[in-house]
This record gives C-alpha cells, structure tokens and sequence, in this order.
C-alpha cells in the first residue's frame, strides 16, 4: 500500500512539472527529467539537457522545459519580458565582462546512465572566471546534484585559464565525457532485416546476406552491403566508415555493449526493424517487409586516354576529370586557389594520367583476368572473387611499366628539393558528388634514386588497388561499370615531418542551420580517417557567432580534445581562425569550378609542417552528407 502511495505521489509531481514550464529548484532526478530535452548541438550522444537562467538583476534562478522553449532568448522575452532583440541580447549576455549582462546563461547536462553531471556555457561565451564560479555553486546549490556536478571545458580560453590554475571548482574535459559513453549515432536513419553477428576475421570468407543488418566486432576495412550496421567500438566522426555510410545511406551506430545487451542477443536471426537517433536506438521484431534496392543502371565512366605526358598541376587542366581523375584535377584546382591565399600545397604535383594504367592492364597477363572477373555470374561468391582480384593485383604488381614513364618522373623531379614523394589514387570512381570513394584505394611512398622504394612499385601499388576488395566491392554496389574504371595518380613531395593532420567539413554537422565548420584534428601522423583502437581525436567546431572578422572574434567548440597530446589543444587560436577563413573560401572557389556541386559542404583534408608550423591544405572533394 505504502509503495502505491508513494508512486502516486511521484506521478503527481511529475505532472506538476510537466504542465510547469519553469522551476527555481530541482529537487530531485524526476525534477530535472521533467524539464530535459537534448542539447542543441548533437556533438555528444547519450546526454541529456536542462538550460538555467540566472537573473542577475532579481537575483533569481531559473531551470526551464527545454522541450517546450529551446533557446534562453526565447525564455527571457516569453518569461522574464526582456525587450531587446536577438543581436544585442548576444552581444551583451556572453560577453567577458558582468557588466551591461542581464543574465547568465548555462546548460545542465547529464550523461545518461552515470551519476555524471556537467555544468556547460555556450562556446559563444565568454563568460569571466569569477561569474562562471558563481554561476556553477548558484547551481549546485539549488540542485541535488551537489558533490557530481562538474564544469566543461569546451573552449581553449577556459582550457588556459585552467592551466593558470584559477578556477576554485572542479573542471573536466572531454575524456571525462567519453569514458562513459557507449552509444553512438554513425548515420542515422530506420531500416528492416535479418540480425545476424560476424567476425570481422571472417568476412574475407563470409558475406553477409543484403538482407541482413549485422554487429560486427570492431570496425571493418570493407563495408558490407547490408541493411544496417552495428560496430562495438566508437568511431570518428569524419573516419572512412563514417563518409561511406552516409554515401551508402545505410543506419549505421556504434555500440559498445553490442555483444553484450541481451536484447540484442534475443533478436538475432530474427527479422528486426532497426532505428538509430542520435541520443538513442531502438530495436525490436518485426513483420515489415524487406524492400531491397537495385541498381538495374550502371553507372558509366569517362576515360581519355589522349593525353600521354604527365600533367603539371600548376596549370589547370582542361576537363581533366576525364584523363587524371577528380583528386589530381582538384589538386589543381587548389594550386591555384593557394596563389591568392595564405596557405600552401604539396610541391611538385604531377599527375599521371589514365594512359598508362590503362596501357598497362591491357598486358596479356593481366586483361584476361580481369574480363574473368567480370563475367564470373556467380557475384555472391566471396572466396572466389577474393582470390581473382588477388591475382590481378599480383599480375599488376608483377609486370614492367613503361620505362617511358619511370624516365619523365626521373627527369622532372631530378631537380626538386624532395627526395620523398607521395603517389595517391586518382581514379575516375572517387571524389565524386555522387560517390566519395573514402579509403577504397591506396597511396604509396617512392623515394628518388631508393632501390626498394622505387617510383615503379609505389605506382604499381597505387595502380593494382583499383582491384582492392574494398573498392571492387563499393562499386558494384552502386552499379559502377567495373569495365570503365581507370587510375590515374597524383604525385607530389611526402610529408614525412608533419606535426598534425586533419580533415574541414565545411559546415556545422552538429547543429542544424547554425554557422561553422567541423573539424578533426591529430597529432603527427596518426590518421583521423582510420584510427587505431584507442586513439581519439581533437574535434571541435569553429564559427565567427557575430561575423568576426578575426581571431578576437571567434568561437570554438570542443567536443574531443586529442589523448595523443595529453588532452590539450593542438592548434592555437590564430591557426583555429586562419583554417575557418581559409576553409570558406576554398569552398566559395571550388564551387566556381565545380558548378553542379553547390549545395554540398567541402571536405578538406590538411597538415601543419615543420618548424614555422606551415598549413597545408592537401586534398578538397564534395563532402556527401
């Protein structure tokens, strides 16, 4: 009897604050649950939200329904009858001073799951130490959260000021925050099939049924054509599964309990209807039918074979998409980009146009293998297909190349400051608006007068990955005429002294309709795209929040700080705006020279070499969100 009282007393003020839209107090976790909603930006899963207000003025505290009203702006006209419109409400409100300030502004997240529990301000704001120290006991003290509340570090100027030691209330960073989660939105989306697990060991010689949505153990070199994917590690955000998922428009999570969850377990082998959002998923069995996607069109490729000398990229080629390929065509196009700009490109970029690939597979010990491959009917049989491309790949790398070619290399670059030069794909099926390609083929090293890493094995490398699983198995799914395809390498100085790489997408992936950039970032070598089990990136988003018109003005947004470099920041503030400034117009150029590829964010990928911490921008491609 005591226990019906007690929840119907619990039910009553859950609906109590419900109806309520604001409260001065959160007594209790069901206090809290009545108001959350998610966080405007979607850069962490599994977190709950609650926006405060304090009135400085009354002196009063505010949580409120973030459902029912999502922004503070809206709170403080709606509730608080404040006047002013929107600009000078932001100008005044997350400012670095108190003074003209009406309000404080704040969120309180909660990862879901944990008796974890952070006190976040806007990136925007930049708020004084001494206010944001009063603003988080202000919230400890009219919460029951008490001793678990923690402050988030998101931006660099409070990253510093923690250095200096001068906050009295304790901080936390990223790490904190992805330690606890387990859950993460890939690609979002709902789709219906079979749930089945695999091995990643075993997918050289299993594959997956299309009709199926599979939970793999740990992330694949290859997609599998499937229904949906579950991996049991957290990804990247911009990492090659990732590009190709959203490519493929597939639902794709990472869930680290999958092998684990008894949910799961008891779907398996069972028809299921998957749905991934990005604070949660859900799964069940179901009875919808499986409706499969066939590509009955192949789509065909372009190939000039008339152009027989390397192409210097310090020209633009005309229509060179169809002789060198998109990512030594786009190469060009950022030569001529960095001329007008403060940033540099890879030296002494050539490319090597489709000719000589094509010349070179026409060879008797390698045509007929792959006009095997073609015509094999039975397109199911992994282990077979496998071995073919195999022996392709073999046979390529087996065969002369023209001397004609290795000659012109030896002769244009017998004079480059460079000994270590970079050979990188350059195909007719990547980089596309339609069809990204992320990952599929391979870059090799050639170093000048070296006897094992010669300028023909790193060709014949890059030339024999057209016939990778990977990129064999991609575009068949999407109905690509493997008879049509043709390599083309881009060449150009290594960088083998870099002191990080990263990748730009040129919008806000996080928050719909809000300004900036996204960006990926790591320390030395180590990849962003592919990164070993463990590593975790920097990632942050960059945007001016009144139209800065520099540094001074400028936000950044952590959502991951780099566990390579102890979690602090890898870039300083002035190389965080110059890539936001450079970023933009490299997209405003590109779409000058693409023309159909206007309505897509740009995918840039950079470096940052040598002593003089030089910016490197080393590739641009559509980016297909």
């Amino acid at each position: 009897m005591q226990k019906l009282v007690y929840s119907f007393i619990l039910l009553l003020i859950i609906t109590s604050l419900s109806a309520q839209r604001f409260s001065a107090t959160l007594p209790n976790y069901e206090a809290y649950k009545a108001f959350k909603g998610k966080p405007l930006s979607d850069k962490f899963s599994n977190i709950e939200s609650v926006k405060v207000i304090y009135d400085l003025r009354k002196q009063k505290m505010y949580y409120f329904n973030s459902t029912l009203i999502p922004l503070h702006y809206d709170f403080v006209v709606n509730y608080l009858n404040y006047t002013q419109d929107l600009e000078i409400f932001n100008n005044e409100n997350y400012s670095d001073t108190e003074k003209d300030r009406s309000f404080l502004l704040g969120n309180l997240n909660h990862i879901k799951g944990t008796e974890k529990w952070i006190f976040e301000l806007a990136a925007s704001d930049h708020m004084p130490v001494f206010l944001i120290e009063r603003f988080f006991n202000l919230v400890k003290n009219s919460t029951f959260i008490g001793e678990n509340l923690k402050f988030y570090l998101n931006i660099p100027e409070k990253m510093e000021w923690f250095q200096e030691q001068k906050f009295k209330i304790p901080c936390v960073k990223s790490d904190y925050i992805f330690n606890e989660i387990t859950y993460q939105e890939v690609v979002g989306g709902t789709n219906i099939g079979i749930l089945k697990e695999y091995k990643i060991k075993d997918l050289d010689k299993i594959k997956p049924n299309p009709d199926e949505i599979v939970i793999l153990d740990g992330t694949p070199d290859i997609l599998p054509n499937a229904r949906g994917i579950i991996v049991n590690e957290l990804q990247t955000p911009l990492s090659h599964l990732v590009l190709l998922g959203k490519n493929r428009k597939i639902p794709i999570m990472a869930y680290t309990n999958a092998f684990k969850d008894d949910n799961i377990k008891r779907l398996l082998s069972k028809k299921v209807e998957l749905k991934i959002e990005i604070d949660t998923f859900y799964i069940k069995e179901t009875s919808k039918k499986i409706v499969q996607k066939t590509n009955s069109k192949k789509k065909q490729l372009v190939i000039d074979t008339t152009v027989t000398d390397l192409v210097n990229l310090n020209t633009i080629p005309k229509k060179g998409v169809n002789s060198i390929g998109s990512k030594a065509q786009n190469m060009a196009y950022l030569i001529a980009i960095s001329k007008e700009q403060s940033f540099k490109t890879p030296e002494d970029a050539h490319a090597i146009p489709f000719y000589f690939y094509i010349k070179h597979i026409q060879k008797k010990s390698i045509s007929p293998l792959v006009s095997e491959l073609l015509a094999y009917p039975h397109k199911d049989s992994t282990v077979w297909i496998n071995k073919q491309l195999k022996k392709i790949r073999d046979a390529i790398k087996k065969e002369n190349i023209d001397p004609q070619l290795i000659a012109k290399l030896n002769e244009t670059f017998k004079n480059a400051k460079f000994k270590n030069f970079r050979f990188r794909s350059s195909t007719n099926a990547e980089d596309l608006d339609d069809f990204n390609g992320a990952g599929l083929y391979d870059s090799k090293t050639g170093i000048v007068g070296d006897s094992i890493k010669t300028f023909e094995k790193a060709i014949k490398q890059v030339w024999a990955s057209v016939w990778n699983e990977a990129s064999y198995n991609e575009r068949e799914l999407f109905g690509i005429d493997q008879k049509n395809i043709a390599m083309g390498v881009l060449v150009h100085r290594s960088f083998p002294d870099e002191l990080a790489n990263g990748v730009i997408i040129t919008k806000n992936i996080f928050r719909e309709n809000f300004p900036g950039i996204t960006v990926n970032i790591q320390k030395g070598e180590n990849s962003v795209v592919k990164p070993e089990k463990g590593e975790i990136c920097e990632q942050f988003v960059a945007y001016h929040f009144n139209d800065g018109k520099d540094e001074t003005d400028f936000d950044i947004d952590y959502t991951s700080n780099s566990n390579l470099n102890n979690n602090e920041p890898l870039l300083s503030r002035k190389e965080m705006s110059d890539l936001y400034t450079i970023s933009k117009k490299i997209k405003t150029k590109m779409y000058r020279y693409w023309r159909k590829n206007q309505f897509h964010p740009v995918d840039i990928e950079f470096k940052i070499v040598g002593e003089k911490r030089e910016l490197y921008i080393k590739q641009v491609r559509p980016f297909n969100d």
